[in-house]
């Protein structure tokens, strides 16, 4: 099990660690309701340096990049972000990604924890032009600052302006006494904030001064179960969870992100999944009865007919409804249908609605 840089400081605090991705990570520390509640509210950081970052360098960059990816990366300019997938040749997704474009020719992917060795492998067979690529994995921390108060807290830290950071943009400066740090206006939380990419060797600098200047704001830090009910509610799809190498971009929903006006990996046939309409597609629902959805629970038509599956749920903190996200046949894909999920014997029924579930 590895440890990130942060490992001991979790374990002082009293955080529930558990093994999440081949990684020893916290997954609570004062209860996932009252860590959701403070991201909503104030703000949180997170530890999330299990994740993975390729440097993808050199004149035929962005060719390789586009090859591998269903957004269109040429709308990339310096100091911008931008999420999309890995397809695979069989119609599922390798994983799905934040690309941010340092320089014409120089780019940094963050690949899910999980999918590191699995991510690099897939780069690495695609790229038969000749970019050059570095994992840089575990020379870099990274930190999610979420909340409304975070541009607030944290603008004691740096000389950036972190108000004019755009939504998906991101600027590199000194933060919290460390030097060449990303700053970034992402985030997997609906809440706001930022992502802070550091070199390791400042992970614990970084995170002391962030939870100092964040200590007249109400700053707590935040584990794996709050990171997950929190992207629930804004319908953020959870690679292994909600897709995965057997679930296509346009089955998901991430037809926003697939970009016919370039050749990508199994591209064509996307584009002929897109133009006849996918045999099923993944819905938002809240349950009208008591019960708690959990992945791979059946979902059922009213005759008891399997239409489907669940692949994420929970009982949401911010709107206390049982919510979830599921696969079904497409002509059950209609909002305001009721829909029918099998919790052990019972079958409680449940409305499909428009996402995010929680609005701000």
């Amino acid at each position: 099990m590895k440890n990130t840089a942060l490992t001991h400081i979790h374990e002082e605090l009293g955080a529930k660690m558990v093994p999440f991705a081949g990684y020893n990570m916290p997954v609570s520390y004062d209860g996932v309701n009252v860590e959701h509640e403070n991201v909503r509210k104030n703000l949180g950081v997170f530890d999330v340096s299990h994740m993975g970052e390729f440097l993808i360098s050199g004149p035929n960059s962005l060719e390789l990049i586009q090859k591998i990816t269903t957004n269109d990366a040429s709308k990339l300019v310096d100091g911008k972000a931008q999420y999309t997938c890995m397809p695979n040749d069989k119609g599922g997704i390798v994983d799905d990604l934040i690309i941010y474009r340092l320089n014409e020719e120089k780019y940094l992917l963050v690949v899910n924890a999980s999918n590191i060795d699995k991510d690099w492998n897939w780069i690495s067979e695609q790229n038969t032009m000749g970019a050059d690529i570095k994992d840089l994995s575990e020379n870099y921390a990274l930190l999610a600052i979420q909340g409304p108060k975070a541009v607030e807290a944290m603008q004691s830290l740096t000389e950036v302006d972190l108000s004019a950071i755009k939504f998906y943009n991101f600027e590199i400066g000194k933060f919290a006494d460390a030097e060449k740090v990303i700053i970034s206006a992402t985030g997997y939380t609906g809440s706001g904030g930022f992502e802070i990419y550091c070199k390791t060797e400042d992970a614990e600098k970084v995170w002391n001064n962030v939870m100092e200047a964040g200590k007249d704001f109400g700053i707590k830090p935040i584990g794996l179960a709050a990171r997950d009910t929190l992207r629930l509610e804004m319908g953020f799809c959870l690679y292994g969870n909600d897709i995965d190498e057997t679930t296509s971009p346009i089955e998901a929903g991430l037809g926003w992100i697939t970009k016919f006006t370039k050749d990508f990996v199994n591209s064509e046939n996307l584009k002929k999944e897109k133009e006849e309409g996918p045999k099923r597609k993944l819905v938002a629902f809240e349950l009208t009865e008591k019960g708690i959805p959990r992945k791979d629970y059946k979902i059922v038509d009213e005759n008891q007919n399997e239409i489907g599956y669940v692949t994420s749920g929970t009982m949401s903190p911010s709107t206390g409804k049982a919510i979830g996200l599921g696969y079904v046949k497409s002509e059950f894909n209609k909002r305001g249908n009721t829909i029918y999920i099998q919790i052990r014997k019972k079958t409680i029924p449940a409305t499909i609605v428009k996402l995010p579930f929680y609005k701000a």
